[in-house]
């Protein structure tokens, strides 16, 4: 580099390469991520993207660019609607030892645990 204005076109053609394979990765994010697209299609449009790259992500966009908001938000309220379902399954675990003790005491009665049994679950549950 031997100027100043050389090492800004090298950092602005750096930040649009980024900003354009960023695009592209989000481009087959969202082709394999639809299911209304067929293998055929996935395929079709792959391999366009990849031989035309500029021309195939600019058709990319104006086709199907609106629906990839869509997948996108659905696919993140799947993820949420997931993690707030394993966050109730864990809490629900933890109950109070009081509950604890009550359902050692169900188990005891059923038959299902030895006295020993209860017992150990009984001083778990309280310590």
């Amino acid at each position: 580099m031997n100027s100043f204005w050389e090492f800004i076109w090298i950092v602005i053609g750096s930040f649009l390469l980024v900003a354009y394979l960023m695009m592209l990765f989000h481009i087959f994010a969202d082709i394999f991520r639809d299911d209304s697209l067929g293998g055929w299609g996935k395929a079709l449009w792959s391999i366009f993207v990849i031989i035309a790259p500029f021309l195939g992500a600019l058709v990319y966009l104006i086709a199907r660019g609106s629906g990839m908001a869509q997948r996108s938000l659905a696919q993140a309220r799947q993820i949420q609607a997931e993690q707030a379902e394993y966050i109730r399954s864990v809490a629900d675990v933890a109950s109070s030892p009081a509950d604890q003790v009550a359902q050692a005491k169900q188990l005891l009665d059923s038959g299902a645990i030895t006295q020993q049994e209860f017992e150990a679950m009984k001083a778990k549950a309280l310590a």
